[in-house]
């Protein structure tokens, strides 16, 4: 009997399910991948984008590649979806599925932040990132700060990495004694989640290029014509160049279907991926996984990868009853970009109780060629 799988969101993690699905299963079952986009970009990239060591062009495929390998591509936008029906619709056209994978990521919440939208720039964005390289191109001095507009986001490194290319990028141009480059960060420390002895080193990266370190600043609004930012502990700190990581939220439709717990995100299985419903899986950035430590596993990209396919090899196994099951273990990794054509690298299990444990690897150029390789990699593999 045929079935259909339905993958609703074709991110990084989608990708993958979709993918794996399309290997392991017969012909004569579907797999549909939804998504708004008609382009996909590699989101590890932005942070090149930003200091002009790639165009949009570079880092980003047609989604219409994916029908030559047997997937159903639709764009469009998901406008219901119906967990207990296991359906969702499509700009109102309803499809049914035997299996469906949540793989909407996370939506930013840039309004939530009067002003924020108007005075900066968003590190998380192809647009933005491009808009950063124009500026940076013709930037002739000042503040230049970075912010997390809110403690938890996606890709915990990444505005770490930003603060200190941007920092390369203008020692390269001969501009960096113009500028005083300040971070604000709504979090305690860098990368809480991989322990204090990762966000010290983070934090020493900073501090040894003149980065200031300002954390536990939660901004609340942004004074456009005055371009300062008023933080929720009475601090204010104004700029001449704004570049933000915005706030993230559930996207409405998962909220609207009852996917989500107070936590605004979709629980899950930690191992399995299932949802509450019997056949409904989320993965990567719109799921909330609880770890021992009290905090949420991070919203990264390597875990929507290791998760896809974890559900794909289940979802196949169980309908074709070949294979074994697999489990979802928290081991995840991520390069952290330095400049210079150097990057770090941290690993590890982050399901260790009671707190995960992550190495960190000095940076160097192994480790910056590896994010290279991978980039290269992604691109050629899924498109």
């Amino acid at each position: 009997m045929a079935r259909t799988v339905l993958v609703l969101g074709a991110g990084l993690g989608g990708l993958v399910a979709a993918e794996e699905l399309r290997r392991l299963l017969p012909a004569s079952h579907r797999v549909v991948v939804v998504e708004r986009n008609g382009a996909h970009f590699f989101p590890p990239s932005l942070l090149w984008l930003m200091v002009g060591e790639r165009r949009p062009a570079d880092i980003t495929r047609s989604y219409g590649r994916l029908d030559r390998r047997g997937i159903e591509f639709w764009q469009g936008e998901v406008t219901k979806i119906d967990p207990a029906g296991r359906s969702a619709e499509i700009d109102g056209r309803a499809i049914a599925a035997d299996a469906l994978i949540v793989a909407l990521g996370a939506d930013y919440a840039d309004a939530a932040i009067p002003g924020l939208t108007e005075a900066g720039l968003s590190l998380y964005t192809l647009d933005g990132a491009e808009a950063i390289r124009q500026a940076l191109a013709t930037f002739k001095g000042g503040r230049i700060v970075i912010l997390t507009a809110a403690p938890a986001y996606k890709c915990p490194a990444a505005p770490y990495e930003a603060a200190l290319l941007v920092d390369a990028s203008l020692r390269k141009a001969g501009r960096r004694s113009a500028a005083r480059i300040d971070f604000f960060a709504a979090e305690a420390a860098p990368m809480v989640v991989a322990g204090p002895q990762i966000g010290g080193a983070v934090r020493g990266m900073l501090e040894g290029r003149g980065i200031g370190y300002f954390p536990e600043h939660q901004v609340s609004t942004v004074d456009v014509a005055a371009r300062k930012l008023v933080f929720a502990n009475g601090a204010e700190a104004e700029f001449d160049l704004l570049l933000y990581v915005p706030p993230h939220r559930a996207p409405a439709v998962v909220r609207e279907a009852g996917l989500c717990n107070e936590s605004g995100w979709v629980p899950v299985d930690r191992h399995t991926l299932q949802t509450r419903f019997e056949g409904i899986y989320a993965i990567g950035d719109v799921t909330t996984i609880p770890l021992a430590m009290g905090r949420p596993l991070p919203k990264a990209g390597v875990f929507a990868h290791g998760q896809a396919e974890v559900v794909a090899h289940n979802i196949a196994q169980g309908w074709t009853g070949q294979g074994d099951t697999r489990q979802f273990e928290g081991e995840g990794m991520c390069f952290i970009e330095t400049g210079n054509h150097r990057a770090g690298m941290g690993r590890g299990n982050f399901y260790a109780e009671p707190t995960p444990q992550v190495k960190m690897h000095a940076p160097g150029l192994l480790w910056h060629a590896g994010k290279l390789v991978y980039e290269k990699y992604w691109l050629w593999r899924r498109f």
